[in-house]
């Protein structure tokens, strides 16, 4: 899925938002473009993982508002085409791994488990454990199914917090063409992430700091260590 060309993939305009009145995010604004792929950098507790749940509708802003493909983030359309992978995987306990792409795929107007799911399933390693429910699974393994489940459903914005904690040496090297594969099909991606061989491979780096923007553009993974303070 692409958004509508007449829209940018995502619109952030002057979101605040605090936690039992202490500022977690804010003021922040944030222009994605269709088809563009963004690394989201901070330190823990810049604000990363608050923007990204409130773009997926997941958490309300305080003030300003937020628009995926010209649609508020209330609106269906927008949940439909916003796939958000959170840094803790969150699955059904009584679900197979098979079964949660099935129903997560066909709520968002997917196929359901079809021959892409299958692949992708295959290059995360998988695809002899389909049948298995993924909550007696590792660490690891939850973190893989949660990326099939995302990856296998309608989206033209993906957001990913923290995608490479936990995973072993084929599950990242797997992921990354994954993302890359993406992009090159027409999907925004926002990834939160200090990762450096992403941080090579995007469009754009976007730094948080304090839950303000504090730098957007190009960045080498030496500076954007030097832009979260690491």
């Amino acid at each position: 899925m692409s958004a509508p060309a007449a829209f940018p993939a995502l619109l952030v305009e002057g979101v605040e938002r605090a936690y039992g009145g202490v500022p977690a995010l804010g003021p922040v604004d944030l222009e994605v473009a269709a088809g563009e792929r963004v690394a989201l950098i901070g330190h823990n507790g810049s604000g990363k993982s608050t923007l990204l749940r409130i773009v997926a509708g997941l958490l309300e802003a305080d003030e300003g508002t937020v628009e995926v493909a010209g649609w508020s983030t209330d609106d269906v359309h927008a949940r439909a085409t916003t796939s958000y992978l959170p840094d803790e995987p969150v699955l059904y306990d009584d679900l197979s791994v098979h079964e949660h792409v099935e129903y997560v795929s066909r709520l968002f107007g997917g196929d359901g488990f079809d021959e892409y799911a299958e692949e992708v399933a295959d290059r995360l390693g998988l695809s002899e454990r389909l049948d298995d429910l993924p909550s007696r699974f590792s660490r690891g393994l939850r973190q893989k199914a949660s990326l099939l489940l995302g990856l296998a459903r309608p989206f033209s914005l993906l957001l990913v917090d923290e995608p490479f904690v936990g995973l072993d040496a084929p599950g990242r090297a797997a992921l990354m063409d994954l993302l890359d594969e993406v992009h090159a099909d027409g999907a925004a991606v926002v990834v939160a992430t200090h990762d450096p061989e992403f941080v090579e491979r995007v469009d754009r780096c976007v730094a948080l700091r304090d839950g303000e923007v504090v730098f957007s553009g190009a960045a080498t993974p030496a500076e954007v260590l030097r832009l979260v303070g690491a």
